[in-house]
């Protein structure tokens, strides 16, 4: 089996499984509960918030488990309406956020907040001159993700607390790391940052929240008083364990794997060009850690004259897995709205694939890859797939 699909979701680390089943088998305690045995998973809970935030680059500021990315997205967006809703109910994000923000965003337009979703170019780099004429005195929050989980294309990030702060913005800057926690050193600037445990070689179902020093964030589920108030209910301690063991990991290897993923990339790119024609990339070419390159671990291209689909499911028989797009959105009839976003062609559309890498991918599986993508793509252009 090749696994191109590490956006989608990653296999876990032999480690953090390991560490999950001690959890689960022995260390099972409430972390709540007052004896030893709750004493220990408290103890579990407090390393994995400290590794977690060490990870991701912070001395100070809070960490709160979350359910996932999802949840963490949709406490930061909600959270930050309402905790600013007397200053103004202007939003500012992007036309090609993941739905966890898109549909928080179109929710609170019904409860009369404006929100402006800035536009894209054709390699998904933002529209600059209108991020800064949209940010004003009114804007509450900004929320924009750091890496594009369809194309992989580093958004501005580190630009948008300075522009608020020049627009005498009373708001919060969310960012959306779920994609590039790991893979890049994260925004300092930022008052609040989600995460994913599952992209990182962790276990699903557990994300977390970063809020920064004195921002107001409202609970977002009220009970037991969990997670400081913020986020009621039992923790997941096997999950927050493993999420601690895989952040740490991926830290430890991030300068080493981004190289080996960026020559993955560059082999896959150079290989697929030079065997099939009509071949476009949807990504920006070159990788990097600055704004408007492309993450490492991520390459959208399109096949002309073919169905990414169709290819999909026939790498899928030969033990290649690959995606069209999000997989939070896949199970949904239409194309991209993030490649539509960017102004591509529907053909262009139709016929793209995304290739994510991880850390246990090898430049050896290329080759069977570019061979086995080529075979595919001449043989439904023979067929005349396309209509």
């Amino acid at each position: 089996m090749i696994y191109l699909d590490n956006s989608a979701t990653t296999k876990q680390h032999p480690q953090v499984t390991e560490t999950m089943m001690r959890y689960m088998e022995e260390f099972f305690g409430n972390p709540s509960s007052l004896y030893q045995l709750g004493v220990d998973s408290e103890k579990a809970v407090k390393k994995a918030r400290m590794t977690i935030r060490k990870a991701m680059g912070f001395a100070g500021g809070k960490i709160y488990f979350t359910s996932g990315g999802t949840e963490a997205d949709n406490m930061a967006v909600f959270g930050a309406a309402m905790a600013l809703k007397r200053r103004g109910n202007k939003i500012v994000t992007t036309s090609v956020e993941h739905p966890a923000v898109l549909e928080c965003c179109r929710e609170l337009e019904k409860q009369g907040f404006e929100v402006d979703y800035i536009g894209v170019d054709r390699h998904c780099r933002l529209d600059m001159d209108a991020l800064e004429s949209s940010i004003d005195d009114k804007t509450i929050l900004v929320t924009m993700m750091h890496v594009n989980n369809e194309t992989g294309t580093v958004m501005p990030v580190n630009c948008v607390k300075d522009i608020m702060r020049k627009k005498r913005s009373p708001g919060i800057f969310h960012c959306d790391a779920v994609q590039s926690f790991g893979k890049l050193p994260l925004c300092s600037d930022a008052d609040v940052i989600s995460v994913s445990g599952h992209k990182i070689h962790g276990p699903k179902g557990i994300g977390a929240i970063y809020i920064k020093d004195k921002i107001n964030i409202p609970a977002f589920l009220r009970g037991g008083g969990q997670e400081e108030g913020k986020r009621s209910g039992t923790e997941n301690v096997p999950a927050i364990a493993g999420f601690g063991i895989a952040a740490e990991i991926s830290e430890r290897q991030r300068a080493d794997n981004s190289i080996r993923m960026s020559k993955m990339r560059k082999y896959l790119l150079d290989g697929l060009s030079a065997e099939i024609d009509d071949v476009i990339v949807n990504s920006p070419i070159e990788t990097g850690v600055r704004e408007n390159l492309c993450c490492s671990s991520l390459i959208n291209i399109s096949f002309l004259g073919t169905r990414g689909e169709v290819l999909l499911h026939t790498l899928e028989q030969d033990g290649i897995y690959v995606s069209t797009g999000s997989a939070c959105s896949s199970n949904k009839k239409g194309q991209s709205y993030v490649l539509k976003a960017m102004g591509l062609k529907d053909r262009e559309i139709d016929g793209a694939l995304r290739f994510s890498f991880g850390s246990m991918n090898d430049i050896d599986e290329m080759d069977i890859v570019i061979d086995k993508v080529s075979s595919a793509v001449r043989k439904f252009r023979r067929l005349g797939s396309f209509r």
